[in-house]
Formats: structure tokens, C-alpha cells, sequence
């Protein structure tokens, strides 16, 4: 399996989410600073426009008026009236509003605003055409009536015109004003109306996309997590399974690389464990023989002594038929048949020693004889029931070996009528069978049979211990229904 490769990393998918949210937002907040500027700068030049007209409105025909007239009475003349502190000249009165209204006149884009400056422009030359023949007839020097008639019929009549039509411009620019805030009103409506809609639009997309990148980086995080929380338990066969390419699906990998690294080094480290223990049990099941070897090879020289040579050759063949099942060419799994017999020649060897005190009996269902069994399961139990039960009884014990097959279990007992155990040597025993025999400081032997059931068959199979003080001890073995191999080719 190829590492995987960061294609999308976390980075790039939390950058692409701020930018799927942040830039509707911007988009929006620069339209409406655009729009706002727009408003606002022809805002500003209509109210400039209405205050230079009415700088105009209010006092341009009072200074005209006057200035004329005072021309025409000869109270000033043209060349002294801008030097007078109270009158303007009137050229240069008439300069300034054309220079004023025809700026005004390239800025305005109201059409009606428009119209009425150009009347307006055309009215200021004609005034100041008027103005000329003013002059003209003071220079000429026409008589004071008709001065004071064109003042009268042409002067005011023109200064009244250009103030209508200055009013005129700035009531235009009024309404220019009113429907551009109109326009500003029904904008903001819309604008309002439009940015409600797109923000939930945009809320609605910015939630489905952050629960979709957020899902995307967590999902397979938890599944992470729960993968490694299973090898945390010592599942090492959990693997990740992460399709982002992402820095996670790295982690992943690098996961599931350490996992079977785990997995394999665990696996080496029980089966190196496993033949190790089972090395240590065959040694120790070896222990086993020489003790009883020895006892059995007094008993035939002290039978030999007591010239009983006919029962030294019975305990000879069963000490032989002892040897050779516990042999049983290397095997370590025999038919209950021949661990039958097994203990059947243990029990006949001890008889002769304790005939005194032993009695026994072996009750093995026949239709169990085909079923493999741990060599050495039960001449161990068959010999604590002996020393630990009968012995001490010092009177004559039974032992009963029996054995019947429940469904696909064997159950396997051996009782005695022995001394007995209380309870609390009983609840000791017991938990010293199920600790590894070499840590066992009572019942070696049960601990050992136990320990090899529960090694080769799986911990729900092995030993029960029951017994009461002054009645006796039973001891029951569960092991699988498994028929033998050897027996298979037979």
C-alpha cells in the first residue's frame, strides 16, 4: 500500500472556507461603499450648485440696481464705481455670474437645471448689452430721461429675469435633490431587501460548507481515535480507513504501518512466549516422573524382599505400560482411551504401595475413548487425590475417576473421599490454580493441568475444585470435543 499524499491538506480546506464566506461579504460591503460614494458626491454638487446660485439670488440684482442707477445719476462714473466701497462694477458683476453659471452649466446634468441656465446665460448678455448702451448714452451724453427709461424698461426688467431665473435653477436642483434621495431610498430599500436575502443565503452556504470541511477533517479523526483506542485494548488487527487526502490520511497511514509493525512484534512476542511456556511445562511435567519412578522401584524391591515376585512382575508391566503412554512417541495430545489406561496402571502401582488404604474405581463412557485429550491431564489429579486426600484419612479412601461427553464439551471428574479441604484452603487452592504454575506456592500439579488446558484450548475451558472438610474433593476438567487425529487415520 502506497503512503498516502497530501492533496487537499487542512490549511488549504480552512483557507477555501474563509474565502467561500469572507468574499460575498466584501463583495457586498464594497458595492455599498461604491453606492454610497456615488450618492454622496452628486449630493455634494447639487448642494454646491444651490449654494453658489443663491450667493447670486440674494444679492446680484440689488448690486446691479444700484450701481446703474448711481451710474446714470452721475453720482459715480464707470471708471470710479469699483473704487466706491459700496458699489460693484457692473462688468465685473456680470463677469463673475457668467463665469460661475457657465461652470455651473458644465457640471449640471439635470436636464431641466440645464435649460434654465442657458436662459439664464442668455439673458446676461443681453444685460450686458444694455449695459453697453447704459455707457454708450453716458458717454455720449444722452439725455437723463432716457437712461432713467431704459433702467425702468430694460435693466430691471433683465436683473428680475436673471433672479427668476437662478430661483428657477435652484428650484430644479431642489428637485433633483428630492429625486435623487427618492433614488437613495428606493436603492436602500432594495439594497436592504437584497443584502437580508443574500445573507442568509450566504449564512445558509457558510453553514452547509463549514459542517461539510468540518466533517471532513473530524470524521475521520474520530474514526482515527477509534482505531487507535482499539489498539490501545491490544486489537492490533484494527486498521484505519481514511479517504481525505489529507495530513490526516497521512496519520492514518503512518498509523496502520505502526499498528501491523505492533501486530507482527506482538505476535512474535506470543509465540515466542507460548513456546517458551510450553517448553517450561514439558520440563516441568518431566519433574513429575522422577518422584514416582522412585517410589514405584522401592515398592517392587520391597515386594521382591517379601518374596511377592508375582506382584512385582504385575507392577513391573504397569510401571512399562506407565512409561510408554507417558511417552507415547513424543505426542502431546492422546485419546482418552489411552489416558485411561494412563492412570489405570498409575492407580494399580499405587494400590500395591497402599492396598491398605486405597480402593478405586474408573467409570470413562466408552464413546469418549476417540477423543484426544492433553496427555497427563489426569494422573495428576488422581495423584493429589492419593497424597493430599487418602493419605491423611488414615483410613481406607475411594477414588472414582468418571467421564461423559455433554454436546460438544468432555467433562472429566475425579473425586475422593479424602480429608477434605475448608473453605478457606479451598477459596486459596482455587486461586492458586489459575496463576501460572511456576508462581504457584500450593497445588503444582493441579495448576499445571490447568494452565495446559487453558493454554491449548482457550481460557473458557479447565479446572473446578469443589470439596468439604471431613467428606472429601472433587475435581472437575471441561475440555472440547475434538476426536483425535491419530485415531482419525486409524
Amino acid at each position: 500500500m502506497q503512503p498516502a499524499k497530501v492533496k487537499y491538506s487542512i490549511k488549504y480546506k480552512l483557507i477555501l472556507l474563509s474565502v467561500m464566506v469572507v468574499v460575498p461579504f466584501l463583495v457586498m460591503v464594497l458595492y455599498l461603499i461604491y453606492a454610497l460614494h456615488n450618492y454622496s458626491s452628486a449630493y455634494d454638487a447639487i448642494v454646491g450648485n444651490m449654494t453658489v446660485a443663491n450667493n447670486y439670488n440674494l444679492n446680484f440684482k440689488e448690486e446691479m440696481d444700484e450701481s446703474l442707477y448711481k451710474l446714470v445719476v452721475g453720482a459715480v462714473t464707470f471708471d470710479t464705481v469699483g473704487s466706491d466701497g459700496s458699489l460693484e462694477d457692473p462688468y465685473v458683476l456680470l463677469n463673475e455670474l457668467r463665469g460661475e453659471f457657465d461652470n455651473l452649466m458644465s457640471i449640471t446634468t439635470d436636464s431641466e437645471s440645464r435649460v434654465r441656465l442657458q436662459i439664464l446665460l442668455r439673458n446676461i448678455e443681453t444685460l450686458k448689452d444694455r449695459v453697453d448702451d447704459v455707457r454708450m448714452n453716458l458717454e455720449t451724453d444722452t439725455g437723463y430721461d432716457t437712461n432713467i427709461e431704459m433702467l425702468d424698461n430694460n435693466i430691471y426688467i433683465l436683473t428680475e429675469l436673471i433672479q427668476d431665473n437662478i430661483q428657477s435653477y435652484i428650484y430644479y436642483q431642489t428637485k433633483s435633490m428630492e429625486h435623487l434621495t427618492g433614488q437613495l431610498n428606493s436603492k436602500v430599500h432594495t439594497f436592504t431587501l437584497f443584502c437580508g436575502v443574500l445573507l442568509v443565503l450566504l449564512l445558509a452556504m457558510a453553514a452547509i460548507l463549514i459542517v461539510m470541511i468540518v466533517t471532513d477533517i473530524i470524521r475521520p479523526i474520530r474514526d482515527l481515535s477509534k482505531v487507535t483506542g482499539q489498539v490501545a485494548e491490544g486489537d492490533f488487527s484494527a486498521r484505519a480507513c481514511v479517504a481525505t487526502q489529507d495530513e490526516v490520511a497521512v496519520l492514518a497511514d503512518s498509523v496502520n504501518s505502526m499498528t501491523e509493525s505492533l501486530e507482527g512484534l506482538v505476535s512474535k512476542i506470543k509465540e515466542d512466549e507460548r513456546k517458551m511456556r510450553k517448553a517450561d511445562l514439558r520440563l516441568l511435567q518431566e519433574q513429575i516422573n522422577p518422584h514416582f519412578l522412585y517410589n514405584t522401584l522401592d515398592t517392587i524391591v520391597w515386594l521382591i524382599e517379601g518374596n511377592a515376585s508375582d506382584k512385582a512382575v504385575h507392577v513391573v508391566m504397569s510401571l512399562s505400560e506407565f512409561f510408554r503412554l507417558v511417552l507415547s512417541k513424543g505426542k502431546e495430545y492422546i485419546t482418552i482411551q489411552e489416558e485411561e489406561l494412563h492412570i489405570k496402571s498409575y492407580l494399580e502401582i499405587q494400590h500395591v504401595r497402599y492396598e491398605d488404604i486405597l480402593e478405586y474405581e474408573i467409570r470413562i463412557d466408552p464413546e469418549l475413548y476417540g477423543y484426544q485429550i492433553l496427555k497427563l491431564t489426569l494422573q495428576p489429579l488422581v495423584e493429589n487425590s492419593l497424597y493430599h486426600g487418602i493419605k491423611y484419612k488414615r483410613a481406607k479412601g475411594n477414588i472414582l475417576v468418571t467421564g461423559k461427553l455433554c454436546g460438544d464439551i468432555v467433562q472429566l471428574t475425579v473425586e475422593d473421599d479424602g480429608i477434605g479441604m475448608e473453605k478457606a484452603e479451598l477459596e486459596k487452592l482455587r486461586g492458586e490454580i489459575v496463576k501460572p504454575c511456576k508462581d504457584t506456592e500450593k497445588g503444582f500439579g493441579l495448576a499445571n493441568v490447568n494452565e495446559r488446558i487453558r493454554m491449548n484450548y482457550g481460557t473458557e475451558y479447565g479446572m473446578k475444585i469443589d470439596s468439604e472438610k471431613g467428606k472429601g474433593t472433587r475435581v472437575e476438567i471441561v475440555i472440547p470435543a475434538v476426536f483425535c487425529a491419530a485415531q482419525k487415520e486409524d
